[in-house]
């Protein structure tokens, strides 16, 4: 199975992008820390990251059941993985390019 489950925004100010969020559409989000914080309602969820090293694009995260296996597929299809897999709070993910160059995700639960 895999679907879009997660689109992460990149942000200068994660107070005020929650604020954002929260006045014009209710949005409550969950902080991870200082730079990053997620609404936490299990269907497609939003990401707000403000670190140092944030996507400089929304990126688009698929949840897979098997991330090597996934990475796997991506290469075969003629993807460019653009940053390996890699743990973080929630589980593994790694980033690639599809063939037109649009960053996205797959990530795996755990």
């Amino acid at each position: 199975m895999a679907r879009l489950m997660y689109l992460e925004l990149p942000v200068t100010e994660t107070g005020r992008a929650k604020a954002f969020y929260d006045t014009a559409f209710g949005w409550t989000f969950s902080d991870y820390g200082p730079t990053y914080a997620a609404t936490t309602t299990g269907d497609t969820d939003v990401g707000l990251d403000a670190s140092p090293d944030r996507v400089a694009k929304p990126l688009p995260v698929i949840e897979v059941d098997d991330l090597e296996a996934a990475l796997a597929a991506v290469e075969g299809a003629g993807g460019t993985v653009t940053v390996p897999i890699f743990a973080f709070p929630g589980g593994r993910r790694f980033h690639f390019a599809d063939p037109d160059g649009h960053e996205l995700a797959a990530m795996q639960a755990g």
